[in-house]
């Protein structure tokens, strides 16, 4: 366990559910309090993100809707409404520790182009470095294109596990309405501890019911997945808990602590496996499945056997084996136009179909990744 002394960066996360009281009713002492104890953790050299959502449930109150809308447009509504409110709500909670906040609204697109994706990192550490808290939240407002294209978080949960990840923080602290991780299939009781993300964990997750939240503990243990393999480590607690960051950070705190990994994934490689939709999926035959999973080796045309969907040289793509099981994922270096062609021949066969090429993997071993 680490000691507030020793933590250098934190991600907390909050849900609707912990900064309001019903749809659109803000929660001005809860706030407070949250804003309070990310202030002792500042005055005693904590660098601390706050991932918020909020900006819809916000929008939803002042308009006077009760559901949530299921068309795009009116939820896009919902948070250009919100998100202003949402801002003056942080600025407010700070403004007594003499704090400044910065708002930064992202698209899963921000992070899925590796360039842009520095470029946020190199923002918020900048932020950062200026003394003020960045508020990030999902840019719902203009995320119609997001939406079509399948580019959107789905949730605050993987945004924040997303960005914990990319400012290389220590910790990722998820605080809801959920307690933690509740054992409902066994004991009934709280999970204090997770040291794997098994299949029988996430058994153990449960969507929500609540007309503002998305996601649910299924949303945040894939953030949890996500986050741990990047060594940072996760916590999921109740918002409402009494100091709950200085509880959790003392070592006595409630809710769940899922274990970060022992050896972080390479920050390129958690890119490829995490911030990238892939554009398409390459199979692959048996001889080679065992040659990427054991051996660590390039994917070479020898082992194609076709492809699904539309891709360039340059794109990410999945690598599935012969029962379609996705196993892997890449920066590959063959268009899908020319997968048909080159599929299962030889490196001596390729060369003279590419006499310019010094380099005829189909997917190199830097650029490769398992999942």
């Amino acid at each position: 366990m680490i000691s507030v002394k020793q933590l250098k960066r934190v991600v907390v996360k909050l849900g609707t559910g912990v900064l309001t009281h019903g749809i659109g009713q803000l929660d001005a002492g809860r706030i407070a309090a949250i804003c309070a104890q990310v202030a002792e953790l500042r005055a005693k050299g904590t660098e601390v993100i706050i991932v918020s959502s909020g900006a819809v449930g916000l929008g939803m109150g002042r308009l006077g809707l009760s559901r949530k809308p299921k068309e795009v447009s009116k939820k896009q509504a919902c948070a250009a409404v919100g998100q202003s409110l949402l801002m003056q709500t942080w600025q407010r909670g700070f403004e007594p520790h003499s704090l400044t906040v910065a708002q930064v609204l992202l698209t899963r697109e921000d992070l899925r182009e590796r360039d842009r994706c520095l470029s946020v990192k190199a923002v918020l550490n900048q932020l950062v470095a200026y003394g003020t808290i960045p508020i990030i939240n999902e840019n719902d407002t203009v995320s119609a294109a997001e939406i079509n294209a399948m580019l959107k978080f789905g949730d605050n949960d993987t945004l924040s596990a997303m960005v914990a990840s990319l400012v290389e923080a220590q910790h990722l602290v998820i605080l809801s309405t959920a307690p933690g991780l509740i054992d409902m299939k066994g004991t009934g009781e709280i999970v204090p501890v997770v040291e794997k993300i098994t299949p029988a964990i996430e058994a153990m997750a449960g969507g929500t019911t609540s007309e503002t939240a998305t996601g649910g503990m299924i949303s945040k243990i894939s953030a949890a997945k996500l986050a741990t393999k990047s060594g940072c480590g996760v916590y999921i607690a109740s918002g409402a808990e009494d100091k709950v960051l200085q509880r959790i950070f003392s070592g006595v705190g409630p809710g769940t602590f899922f274990v970060p990994s022992g050896l972080p994934m390479e920050a390129k490689k958690l890119w490829l496996a995490y911030f990238q939709r892939p554009a398409g999926t390459i199979a692959v035959n048996t001889r080679a499945v065992p040659v990427l999973r054991d051996e660590g080796r390039s994917l070479l045309a020898i082992g194609v056997t076709g492809s699904k969907g539309e891709f360039a040289s340059g794109d990410v793509v999945s690598i599935a084996g012969p029962d379609g099981t996705v196993f892997a994922r890449g920066k590959v270096a063959f268009g899908s136009d020319e997968i048909p062609a080159i599929a299962g021949k030889s490196s001596d066969q390729l060369r003279p179909l590419y006499p310019s090429r010094k380099h005829l993997e189909v997917v190199h071993r830097n650029d490769l990744v398992l999942l």
